[in-house]
């Protein structure tokens, strides 16, 4: 099985709860399988809510309010992860990131959200730890702010090549003041949701081009920010795991290995991809070829920019529904 620290492809793995930080993610990590991590609110709500790990700390924090309480639980957590990352960040600074993201409720306001970025990297104290930010337009405000500040910043839920140049313009900017330490930032572009919300219609009318929008969508937002030749902001690809058997549990690891990207897939999706022994990079289709297939999606019945409107929307309400849930449990 191939090291993967060999090619310049990165795997991170979406998931984080504290006894697997204490396990299999160390041996993921000491083989050369995995350099990085991220979280969300989604993933900290199912780590939280169905572990045995988490209880005698929220026993013994009893009489702070749910969000202290959580962030005491989700600090923790990120803090061991970076501890475990630190030494694949000291050899280049390119890998070996934890993300935690900012309250989702407070994404329509820049001014609280960069706050309690700030508020949070400094708590946890790591200099491998990315704050995460929604590509809103508020969002775009956080990011371009903290970048400023040298703090590190994974831009999430982008779906349109729209939100991906956006991004890369901020970040490419803010690094060109005079005291820039040449902060990383990934752009991390969702990939699964597409297909899952056009399938039904391109089974019908487009059969070949089922499963191919999320692909083609995310080659193209790629390709847009590769143009910017910055080596200090890379393309994530997230949303990657399979539902259903339709598809082999990698099949958006193995579609989307490019030079000078990161993926970051759920566990049972990175088990499946190093139990396949899949390490070839790839190139990606050019322009091209991708707005021709976009073309023909369209032709099939598929609106693509209201689709990159709804998804966003679905993916912010995720957010703060799992969130809210996770705060009225605890």
């Amino acid at each position: 099985m191939m090291a993967l620290r060999e090619v310049s492809f990165s795997l991170w793995c979406d998931f984080i709860e504290r006894d697997f930080l204490d396990g299999e993610f160390r041996d993921l990590i000491q083989k050369g399988f995995i350099k990085g991590a991220t979280s969300n609110p989604s993933i900290f709500a199912s780590s939280i809510l169905n572990s045995r790990a988490y209880q005698q700390q929220i026993v013994a924090l009893k009489g702070m309010n749910s969000k202290q309480i959580y962030e005491a639980l989700a600090i923790e957590d990120i803090k061991k992860a970076a501890d475990i990352l630190k030494p694949l960040w000291n050899v280049n600074k390119d890998d070996g990131y934890i993300s935690i993201e900012i309250d989702p409720f407070l994404g329509e306001d820049a001014g609280k959200s960069i706050d309690e970025g700030k508020r949070l990297y400094r708590t946890i104290n790591q200099s491998n730890v990315m704050i995460k930010v929604p590509a809103t337009q508020a969002g775009y405000e956080v990011m371009d702010e903290l970048i400023r500040d040298n703090i590190p910043v994974n831009a999430t839920l982008i779906f349109s090549p729209k939100q991906a140049c956006e991004c890369a313009e901020i970040f490419k900017n803010a690094r060109k003041k005079p005291n820039s330490k040449q902060t990383r930032a990934v752009i991390s572009v969702f990939v699964s949701r597409f297909d899952r919300a056009s399938d039904l219609i391109l089974k019908e009318k487009a059969p070949h081009l089922c499963s191919k929008l999320g692909v083609l969508n995310a080659m193209k937002c790629y390709d847009l920010i590769e143009k910017n030749e910055d080596v200090f902001m890379r393309t994530l690809f997230a949303s990657t795991g399979v539902k259903g058997d339709d598809l082999v549990k990698n099949y958006y690891i193995d579609s989307l290995l490019f030079e000078h990207c990161v993926n970051t897939a759920p566990l049972e999706t990175i088990r499946a991809y190093l139990k396949n022994d899949s390490s070839e990079i790839k190139k990606p289709l050019n322009l091209e070829d991708i707005d021709k297939a976009f073309g023909e999606i369209r032709d099939a019945g598929i609106d693509i920019e209201s689709l990159y409107v709804s998804l966003m929307k679905e993916g912010l309400e995720a957010f703060m529904k799992s969130f809210e849930d996770l705060l009225h449990s605890i």
